[in-house]
């Protein structure tokens, strides 16, 4: 069952005008909601957020290019403490399965099996961002979460559709290497600002910050459920819905995410009742109220095994790529500061959302 288009690039001017006439599938920008896993889960019931582009791949992991047929698209993540970068780009199949083809996909891991296919990716090709300790061992840092995320998580993917320029306008805005430089904040700058950011490049103002069930943070939960509500309201984007589930084996299983009211609701009411009733009354209101939302339970699965190149598409692209316009537009966040009255809600960060 092909669940995903793909397989062609995008670039510009007469490259553009020709390959639209050829008439290509479009391409999509997905928001990746993964589950929190083990015992972050405790702790941090937010899970990750990063972004899926099927129709633009990875020219290194922090460069984009237009795919070539057959490709399978990149995901982009944000992550803290990866060699001082913003950003990095994988391509889908390592991204979820820490092996290069779908030849290779294991079907099952444990703990072992996990870091040994893990640290061999980053060694053949994520040195530049994660390099070598100096005794050679692999280095410490969250670099291993860019490779196997299926290994520790159930992922699940909300789609819309992109044209040809929007996918060029993506590839311009994110090879400007000035946009690619670290400033995490688990706050106000996390993984899921970061795919907030990236989608609106497309679709301008289409996901934002609740200020109510999330205190203002961005949420992985609250962004699916801000582009499900955009795909409600807009048919003609095409919106759709895929789940990946899991390898199986030996890795603790992860578990649903949660908001940031529904985080403290069903993790820390009791205790915060005795705290702060006033703030427990907040954090019921906030969620029953603007804070639910539920993964569809039926999605279908994506099997990146079954998913086949696009018919006819053999060369959408020269082999001299042609140079792209400068970037109209940027990727970079605006510092928002959360209203007056629900700043106690940042003390409850490591509730929300992050890894």
């Amino acid at each position: 069952m092909r669940l995903l288009r793909r397989g062609s690039g995008v670039w510009v001017a007469a490259v553009l005008l020709v390959w639209l006439a050829a008439g290509p599938a479009r391409g999509a920008v997905a928001v990746l909601l993964e589950q929190p896993y083990g015992r972050l889960n405790l702790v941090d019931p937010g899970g990750h957020s990063a972004v899926y582009l099927n129709h633009v791949c990875a020219d290194g992991p922090l460069k984009l290019r237009a795919c070539r047929a057959g490709e399978l698209g990149v995901v982009l993540s944000r992550y803290d403490g990866i060699g001082e970068h913003d950003w990095v780009a994988v391509p889908l199949i390592p991204y979820l399965y820490a092996v290069p083809s779908a030849e290779e996909i294991p079907e099952s891991v444990d703990k072992a099996s996990a870091t040994a296919l893990r640290d061999a990716y980053r060694r053949e090709h994520l040195e530049e961002v994660a390099p070598d300790r100096p005794d050679g061992r692999a280095p410490k840092g969250n670099w291993y979460e860019l490779v196997g995320a299926a290994f520790d998580r159930k992922i699940y993917g909300f789609q819309l559709e992109t044209t040809a320029e929007q996918d060029a306008h993506l590839i311009a805005s994110f090879n400007d290497r000035r946009n690619n430089r670290e400033r995490y904040n688990g706050v106000y700058r996390n993984c899921a600002d970061f795919v907030r950011e990236t989608v609106n490049v497309v679709y301008p103002h289409a996901l934002h910050r609740n200020l109510i069930a999330d205190v203002g943070i961005s949420s992985p939960k609250g962004i699916a459920k801000g582009i499900s509500r955009y795909g409600g309201k807009h048919p003609e984007a095409g919106f759709s819905v895929f789940v990946v589930q899991q390898v199986a084996g030996g890795l603790p299983r992860s578990h649903s995410n949660t908001g940031v009211a529904e985080g403290v609701v069903k993790r820390y009411a009791l205790p915060l009742v005795v705290l702060s009733p006033a703030l427990t009354a907040y954090a019921i209101a906030a969620y029953v109220g603007d804070g639910r939302f539920d993964v569809p339970k039926d999605a279908p699965v994506l099997d990146v095994s079954e998913v086949q190149p696009d018919a006819g598409i053999s060369r959408p692209f020269p082999e001299m790529v042609p140079v792209l316009p400068a970037p109209v537009a940027t990727v970079a966040v605006s510092r928002v500061v959360p209203p007056a009255g629900i700043v106690a809600g940042v003390a409850m960060k490591r509730a929300v959302v992050g890894h």
